[in-house]
């Protein structure tokens, strides 16, 4: 055969090829869209720490899926955000404690046919044999593009998948938050280099726009939308939330699924091209999830489509849980029912995290203790991990435990100098505590509005407080004292240790803290006490191998019995001025019928 036969040969076989895709392109064609995101365990609307039902969970979330996948005029993608590993004892059981089985993650993410997910960073917390276990065990991709092998130089978890409904192609890119080395300790992500997700995102668009010819970009980052959160700013470089960032900045999104904030986020936003950005999310714990509904037309003359694109938010609240779903995974949640009932003390007095952030607690004092004895250490950092918890008198069950420590951190030793743990607490204290003129003004600092008058809570009858709680970090093994008559960086004066040995600011102290503290999260040890990040991990003298939770289980189990009190090892002065405040600020914070 001649060259030119051969030449138009192959037109010919383009031509006939391309029109057989387009006449398998629907000229219309109706998405939804469903995202879920920082679920941490709320598998059941079932309460495994208090022992009680709730009106919000996937098996709820299931019950409107399903109900969506059975509408034959739309076609429908179900997308997981991340951080679904951590916040409830159903997860911590399957982490760690039964890992032969099938993880219930695993277990339940197949069983709705989820799509996509991408990781998140309390997906990491549990360690390389937990996520490692994961990406083998879920029938879908698990992605974050910008978590990279540091041997091959290439992403460690699938960076985007291309899924196709009736000949539409919707691609999806997967970045997780580049901010895990600021809490995680190395071994639990070794091996992994986090990006930064703008640099990440430009380039994975331009490949996947060259390569795949998608009709829809989404982009699935489990990263918050406020960029300025922590103080930092727009150009800075990793930043935590950066997904409105890569919306604005990196043109080819269609969509960009959110989470990590707990925010819930639905706007619409421009990117520098000029294009349109739906920017989605809901807040956790299946409370809601996101739906974007999308409507695609094919212009035949062009061969692409239009889209019009619809965000909403659905709470789960009204949604029957599925009874399917119920009965299939309900011998897991009854198994896990029977570990957090097992009894491992018991305690002679009530604990309550709402006074720890007044002052000096039993509840946290107890912990603290515990940390003193578990290292050996001189001196303990500790801040409340939840503000509205309490354990009453009696016994003390496993399912306590996740009240009184939240989060699956290990316990670092380390040596810090005597001015490091003053400037450590002063930073503490200018997140915690208004700096007060007289009795009438606030004790803790509360979050307000440009005319001064205090932000409501989106969550209970209260409001808002500028900082976080779990940022308020109190002292063990020391006597000092607040005063919040004083300006930032001048509050905190330190008299001794706790067995009367003068305190010196010259000296070098070994401190418990936990492992999210002791790797830079919050700030305390790099912008309060001063120590470069980088140095960071020559401070740590030892680490616990397990979270902090096993042993402190292990630490009342062997107690037997407990009765916790505060040893008022520090106060807030003037204690006239802090008592009159707390109590009009503790009504504030928890509805104006609380008393102290």
């Amino acid at each position: 055969m001649r060259k030119s036969n051969l030449f138009l040969y192959a037109l010919l076989l383009i031509f006939l090829t391309n029109s057989c895709i387009r006449q398998q392109r629907p000229e219309k064609l109706t998405l939804k869209i469903i995202e879920t995101s920082d679920v941490h365990g709320a598998i059941f609307p079932y309460d495994l720490k208090d022992e009680q039902k709730t009106d919000h969970s996937l098996a709820q979330v299931s019950t409107y899926v399903e109900e969506e996948r059975a509408n034959p005029q739309q076609e429908v993608i179900l997308l997981d955000n991340g951080d679904i590993l951590q916040g409830d004892p159903i997860v911590y059981y399957y982490n760690f404690i039964d890992t032969t089985d099938e993880h219930i993650c695993a277990g339940v993410m197949n069983y709705m046919d989820y799509d996509a997910a991408t990781v998140g960073n309390h997906d990491i917390e549990p360690g390389h044999p937990v996520y490692d276990r994961l990406v083998k065990e879920f029938h879908f991709p698990w992605m974050a593009a910008n978590a990279v092998d540091q041997t091959t130089g290439k992403p460690y978890f699938k960076p985007y998948v291309v899924l196709k409904r009736k000949g539409v192609k919707i691609a999806v890119l997967g970045l997780i938050t580049p901010a895990i080395p600021k809490w995680l300790p190395e071994k639990i992500w070794s091996g992994i280099e986090f990006e930064d997700m703008v640099e990440t995102a430009r380039k994975w668009v331009k490949i996947i726009h060259e390569k795949e010819h998608p009709d829809l970009l989404v982009g699935l980052f489990h990263s918050g939308v406020d960029y300025t959160y922590g103080g930092e700013k727009e150009n800075t470089f990793k930043n935590e939330n950066a997904s409105k960032i890569v919306a604005e900045k990196v043109p080819g999104f269609d969509i960009i699924f959110v989470g990590h904030d707990h925010h819930g986020w639905n706007e619409t936003v421009e990117n520098s091209a000029g294009g349109k950005v739906l920017i989605l999310g809901p807040t956790s714990k299946a409370r809601d999830f996101a739906v974007a509904d999308i409507e695609f037309s094919l212009d035949q003359s062009t061969g692409q489509y239009t889209k019009n694109i619809k965000g909403n938010i659905v709470e789960t609240k009204n949604l029957p849980p599925d009874p399917a779903f119920a009965k299939r995974f309900s011998p897991a949640l009854e198994k896990v029912r029977q570990y957090v009932a097992s009894p491992v003390c018991r305690f002679d007095k009530p604990i309550d995290s709402r006074n720890a952030l007044f002052g000096d607690a039993a509840f946290t004092d107890l912990i603290q203790q515990a940390q003193l004895e578990i290292t050996g250490a001189q001196i303990s950092f500790l801040a409340p991990l939840d503000m509205n918890v309490r354990i009453d008198t009696g016994i003390c069950h496993v399912s306590d435990m996740y009240k009184l420590y939240r989060f699956e951190n290990l316990l670092y030793t380390m040596k810090l100098t005597g001015k490091e743990i003053k400037d450590y607490l002063e930073y503490s204290a200018d997140l915690w505590f208004n700096r007060m003129k007289n009795k009438n003004d606030h004790l803790l600092k509360f979050k307000t509005n440009e005319d001064g008058t205090l932000v409501k809570s989106a969550h209970g009858n209260g409001y808002q407080l500028a900082n976080a709680y779990y940022n308020f970090d109190s002292g063990e093994g020391l006597i000092y004292t607040v005063d919040v008559s004083k300006p930032d960086g001048e509050k905190v004066v330190i008299y001794s240790l706790f067995d009367g040995t003068p305190f010196n600011p010259e000296k070098t102290y070994t401190v418990a803290i936990n492992s999210y503290r002791g790797n830079g999260g919050g700030g305390h040890l790099t912008k309060g006490a001063g120590i470069a990040p980088e140095e960071l991990n020559k401070r740590i003298v030892s680490s616990t191998a397990k979270d902090l939770r096993y042993y402190l289980e292990q630490w009342l189990e062997a107690k037997g019995e407990i009765a916790p009190e505060a040893d008022n090892n520090w106060k807030i002065v003037p204690e006239d001025w802090a008592e009159t405040a707390g109590q009009k600020d503790y009504r504030l914070l928890f509805g104006e019928n609380e008393n102290r």
